[in-house]
Order: C-alpha cells, then sequence, then structure tokens
C-alpha cells in the first residue's frame, strides 16, 4: 500500500477551494484576490490540525468538461505555488471537471503529492456532458515526467453518473488493478453527502490492503463510523464557517474534527 502521507494514519485532507480563476465566466479580473483567500483557508486548515489540502477550482462552474484552458493552469500554478510556500502541509491538486492531465502537470511543477481524478476507469454522463476516463493518459504523463505524484482516483464520483454496469466492488479494482490508481475515493451523490454505508463496505472488500478515501460528507457527527471503513478523508463543505460551502474555512471547525480524527487513530 503506498504511504499517502508519510507518518499519517487516516489523514484528514482539507479543502483549499479556490475563487474564480481566469478563464472562468465569473472571474472577478483580481488575482491578488484569488491568492489571499486560497492563502487564508489554506493557514486556517493548517491551524486547525489539517493532516494535508487538497487545491481545487471550484469557483470556476459551470466546469470544462474536457481540458481547461492554459489561463486556468497557469493560475492554478501561482495559486498553489504560494501556498506551497506558506504552508507546511502536504498539497495535491483537482482540476475540475476532471482535468487529470493539467492537474498532474501542476503538481509536478509545484511540488504537489497528489493528484485527485473524477473520470479514470469509468465513462460518466455529467453536467458537463460525456467525460472519458483518464488512467492511460495521466499514468503516462507521469512517467513522462518522471514524477512520484500519487493518483487518487474517485469511483462511482458524485455529480455523476456512469454510463455502464460495473458494481462498486468491480470499478474499485479496475481502478488499482487496471488504472493503477494509487488510492480510490468514496463520495456521496451531491457534494457535502456522504457515501452509502453499503457503498463503503463493498469498497472496503474489494480494496483489500489498498487505500481508500471518503471523498464528501464528512462531519465531525459521522467521521469515526466512515473511519472504521475508510482509511482518511477529503473534507470540504464540513470545515467551512456555519457548514456552507461557498464560506471561508473555519478553524475553530477544522479543530473539532481533527480531533476526531485523532481520536479514532489513539483507538486503532
Amino acid at each position: 500500500m503506498p504511504d499517502m502521507l508519510p507518518g499519517v494514519d487516516k489523514p484528514l485532507i482539507g479543502m483549499v477551494h479556490l475563487r474564480p480563476l481566469p478563464g472562468s465566466p465569473s472571474y472577478e479580473g483580481d488575482m491578488s484576490a484569488v491568492i489571499e483567500s486560497a492563502l487564508r483557508d489554506a493557514r486556517a486548515l493548517e491551524e486547525g490540525g489539517a493532516d494535508a489540502l487538497l487545491v481545487e477550482n471550484i469557483g470556476d462552474r459551470p466546469f470544462s468538461g474536457g481540458r481547461v484552458g492554459p489561463a486556468t493552469v497557469a493560475a492554478m500554478a501561482v495559486v498553489a505555488a504560494r501556498v506551497a510556500e506558506e504552508t507546511s502541509l502536504p498539497m495535491g491538486v483537482s482540476v475540475l471537471r476532471s482535468d487529470c492531465f493539467s492537474a498532474m502537470g501542476i503538481a509536478g511543477v509545484v511540488g504537489a503529492r497528489f493528484i485527485r481524478c473524477n473520470a479514470y476507469v469509468e465513462v460518466l454522463a455529467t453536467d458537463q456532458g460525456i467525460i472519458q476516463p483518464q488512467a492511460r493518459r495521466v499514468v503516462a504523463y507521469r512517467r513522462y515526467l518522471g514524477s512520484s505524484t500519487l493518483i487518487f482516483a474517485d469511483v462511482l464520483c458524485k455529480h455523476a453518473t456512469p454510463l455502464h454496469e460495473m458494481s462498486v466492488e468491480e470499478t474499485v479494482r479496475a481502478a488499482f488493478d487496471r488504472g493503477l490508481a494509487d488510492a480510490v475515493i468514496i463520495t456521496g451523490r451531491e457534494t457535502g453527502r456522504p457515501p452509502r454505508i453499503d457503498d463503503l463496505k463493498a469498497a472496503r472488500a474489494a480494496a483489500g490492503e489498498r487505500p481508500i478515501l471518503v471523498g464528501s460528507g464528512v462531519t465531525a457527527e459521522n467521521a469515526r463510523d466512515l473511519l472504521r471503513l475508510a482509511d482518511g478523508a477529503i473534507v470540504g463543505t464540513y470545515l467551512k464557517r456555519g457548514g456552507k460551502l461557498r464560506e471561508p474555512v473555519d478553524v475553530e471547525r477544522v479543530r473539532r474534527l481533527a480531533e476526531v480524527f485523532r481520536e479514532v487513530r489513539g483507538s486503532g
């Protein structure tokens, strides 16, 4: 099993949600504001006790169904580099909707530990259209770059419907065995909703000793149950002020959840 985060059992990975970037319909023309917002959230996550950060362009709604533009890639690299300079936490990159190729490139430039890939071994029907799986291209590009960046692959990703009939178990095995993912991510149907326990159990059985992460809906109230089956979690909504997605990160909510994670590790 790859060491997702050296020395950390069941990591809490907090989201750094970026404001709209250049190239986005909602971009406000001020990159300095984008950077300051990202740094504020990253510092709050570090202060509150998160184990890692995941930088994502969630403000770029509506998302691209294919490759993002060069301005988006450049902007994300600039922001991620600043976050890496001003925090000590390991970092990941996610380029929405599922531009895993660009995410791998950004990660290689800024020294990120991992990327998140929404469509890895599945063909997905989404509100961005049909998204094709990225495994072959991303793994080949990682080798071309000589990179050690890990690939965290979504399975049955939120806000999407697979266009082929595969069970959770089959898809998890495909991501690991055929797609060479380093970890898989299990989500609920939408942002802020946890995965079904039955899906998480099926993923655990299929993964064996290989790592699975919960990718949505984790709270201080349900984290203990979810972490009995999962090897860590990526958390965004709960860590925001009032538990609202578009609010800034609340350091007290980070502390609250980080304490639960520490208790789970201590009881393992």
